[in-house]
């Protein structure tokens, strides 16, 4: 996998905004912009010591989409938080990546199919919520 940085984490984040249909409360549309700081998005918190994502809370925000494949490319993210929305269809293999995640709430979405099996290599993962 090629080297990640701030850069690739914005263009992850923007590509997964990209698949947002639906923003009723705008959060998204207003704070996620190529001109502000990924570290000062809405839900987005970043480490101290490194300007990297470490969580990502989106939960209780009426979002509906899909996660894009890009997302395998946030590796410094350890919280994952999307439950209570309204995301579908499948898990992308690429999120196998997140070598670093703990945390991972994906209740109250609407995704399909099985637990994939390449759930199994989050060998961080202490927490999921289904």
């Amino acid at each position: 996998m090629a080297q990640t940085n701030i850069n690739t984490d914005q263009l992850a984040l923007l590509s997964f905004k990209s698949q947002i249909s639906s923003d009723p409360f705008h959060f998204l549309n207003e704070s996620w912009s190529p001109a502000i700081s990924v570290c000062r998005w809405v839900g987005v918190i970043c480490g101290s010591r490194h300007p990297r994502e470490k969580t990502l809370k989106l939960s209780n925000l009426a979002l509906t989409g899909r996660i894009p494949r890009d997302f395998g490319t946030l590796t410094f993210l350890i919280s994952l938080d999307l439950g209570s929305n309204h995301f579908h269809g499948n898990l992308p293999q690429e999120m196998a990546h997140l070598r670093r995640l703990k945390f991972l709430d994906l209740s109250l979405n609407s995704f399909r199919g099985e637990i994939p099996s390449w759930f199994g290599f989050l060998h961080q993962l202490q927490v999921v919520k289904e």
